[in-house]
């Protein structure tokens, strides 16, 4: 749980400035940058299935993790040290992917600890963890913000951030326990191409895309949120930092709730319920006329977002059970497929309406996520397995 907390913090500490980095200091283009925000997504997915793959074929995940960490201290401190585009790009295009590849083993560790200890509570083990990346993004952005303020460049970020590498690079070789246990018997299934097939498989993609169209709804309201506040809410630039800062706290709150109810609520029905509540928040926020309106949604906002980011973790990884590491790799291919889903809803709904239509446009991607959701796993809400 540190370790992902330390993961966290390395990403809270320049996703916010990343693109003032690249646009602004190192002048790349804006079209450029788009281009390589896509293809460093793309690049991650895979990477995240090959380590995901390799995960279950050498069963030992402490090598990897180092490995990976390694990629993030050179990634985040040749940006620092030589800060010119070149390295910006090399950074982002090859040594940063890998290195985010580690949330994906990190939550595949957790899964396979809990399998060993029989997996019943595995999901509400993966909230509780995922509340680490939580606290990270609810304490570190500010805190950096506060260390560089007054100065002329935000690259100091990357430093953080690579001493953030280092520090939890320190924490998994000291701390993390050399596995034991045997090489598992590798069959032709662990190759890389039998498990990218095992990922397109109906049986797994469809689901993946039913998750993909309810998580995308988190990023629909990130990007219209700041804009009907200080649009059809009548709001400003400060009630923004506000409204994001009450969510933030609150969602870490609310995800060790959703933790507890988890004990007692097959996964499933716990992301129905969730996915029902953030969808009715998206259709209110869509007809807020105020900004207090905005501000008394938040508590609904953060209590189903909870749902939304915590849940979803032990659900994909159920689509592939007996492989903690390429079902834990999935993460990294939702992550994708809702941020791209929730830009094509973007572009439609700013096209034909306005920021509240996104809002409402967001909410039905939501609701046609959660009927297929019921469509498909429904009925198969037993105790806490998702399927035999």
């Amino acid at each position: 749980m540190i370790a992902i907390f330390m993961s966290g913090f390395t990403g809270a500490a320049t996703s916010p400035y990343q693109s003032v980095i690249g646009i602004t200091e190192l002048g790349l283009s804006d079209g450029f940058y788009s281009i390589l925000i896509f293809t460093a997504a793309a690049v991650n997915v895979s990477v995240s299935l090959w380590m995901g793959v390799l995960a279950d074929r050498i069963g030992n995940y402490r090598i990897l993790l180092l490995t990976v960490m390694m990629f993030g201290v050179f990634g985040y401190g040749l940006v620092y040290m030589v800060p010119v585009p070149a390295t910006f790009v090399f950074s982002g295009l090859v040594l940063l992917p890998v290195y985010n590849s580690m949330n994906s083993l990190l939550f595949a560790n957790v899964r396979a600890i809990a399998n060993t200890q029989g997996g019943r509570d595995a999901a509400a083990i993966n909230s509780g963890v995922r509340a680490a990346i939580s606290v990270a993004w609810v304490l570190v952005p500010g805190l950096v913000a506060l260390a560089l303020a007054g100065r002329g460049s935000m690259l100091p970020a990357y430093l953080l951030a690579c001493l953030g590498c280092i520090a939890n690079l320190a924490l998994i070789f000291f701390k993390m326990p050399v596995s034991k246990n045997p090489p598992p018997a590798i069959t032709r299934r662990h190759s890389y191409f039998a498990s990218l097939a095992e990922v397109l498989s109906a049986k797994v993609f469809v689901r993946l895309m039913a998750i993909s169209l309810i998580t995308s709804t988190l990023h629909v309201n990130a990007a219209v949120q700041p804009l009907i506040i200080t649009g059809a809410a009548g709001g400003s630039m400060t009630d923004i930092g506000a409204v994001v800062g009450i969510v933030a706290f609150l969602e870490v709150v609310f995800i060790f709730t959703w933790a507890r109810i988890q004990l007692s609520l097959h996964p499933v029905r716990a992301l129905a319920l969730g996915t029902v509540l953030y969808v009715i928040y998206l259709a209110l926020q869509g007809f807020a006329s105020a900004s207090w309106q905005v501000y008394a949604l938040t508590p609904l906002s953060a209590f189903a977002a909870a749902a939304l980011i915590s849940i979803p973790i032990t659900y994909i990884q159920d689509l592939i059970a007996d492989r903690p590491g390429l079902g834990s790799s999935l993460i990294s291919v939702n992550l994708f497929l809702s941020g791209g889903l929730s830009a094509v809803l973007f572009a439609i709904g700013t096209r034909f309406s306005d920021y509240s239509g996104t809002s409402l446009l967001g909410a039905l991607a939501g609701l046609l996520g959660f009927v297929l959701l019921l469509v498909l796993d429904g009925k198969n809400t037993g105790h806490h397995q998702l399927r035999s």
